[in-house]
């Protein structure tokens, strides 16, 4: 009986209905769900139905760095957090800027570009400004430097730090520079951590 404690508090690690971890579902499904509106040149559209932009290649490097494929799902503004918010979206790839109200529902990547967010707003149409509205109700001050960073689902140590590895390789190589240098014409990339 001494050792009944001790199975009593294994049970809920045991369990087939404890939570598991999204880095273990990536792997198991073979592909990284990447959920983004598809209609924000130049971070994210399509071009005679071909899904591209900066936010699109961003997305399918940190699947290769993951070694799973990357399974892009076009959404609008109004289920693409609450899809990475219940599972349905593994992350978000959309400029989303990391704010209070939006950490206290998701943990977020390192960020990958800091820009103007007056430039973000002039590229999108008022019903699709998730990072505009994640700032503010009006449109930002012109000289309004934002960090774009990755949001995903809370309580998921090794799939944060899988996520972070790989963007952090993808900062070292200078693949984010040329990414932001060919789609956005300018070095807007976020240094790798030390």
């Amino acid at each position: 009986m001494r050792f009944l404690p001790g199975l009593i508090c294994l049970l809920p690690l045991l369990s087939p209905l404890a939570h598991a971890e999204l880095i273990d579902d990536v792997n198991d499904r073979g592909e990284l769900r990447i959920a983004l509106e598809a209609n924000t040149p130049p971070f994210n559209f399509k071009d005679e139905d071909k899904l591209t932009g900066f936010e699109v290649e961003l997305g399918q490097l940190l699947a290769n760095e993951l070694d799973v494929r990357a399974d892009f799902v076009v959404t609008d503004s109004n289920d693409l957090l609450t899809g990475v918010e219940s599972g349905k979206y593994d992350i978000a790839i959309n400029h989303i800027t990391e704010t209070p109200a939006l950490t206290e529902r998701f943990d977020f990547s390192q960020p990958y570009i800091q820009t103007n967010a007056q430039l973000i707003a002039q590229k999108e149409e008022p019903r699709s400004i998730l990072l505009v509205q994640s700032l503010t109700e009006e449109k930002p001050k012109a000289d309004q430097t934002v960090s774009l960073a990755i949001p995903f689902q809370k309580g998921n140590p090794a799939f944060h730090a899988s996520l972070e590895n790989a963007l952090q390789r993808i900062k070292a190589d200078g693949r984010l520079e040329a990414l932001s240098q060919k789609w956005l014409g300018a070095d807007t990339s976020v240094a790798p951590n030390p």
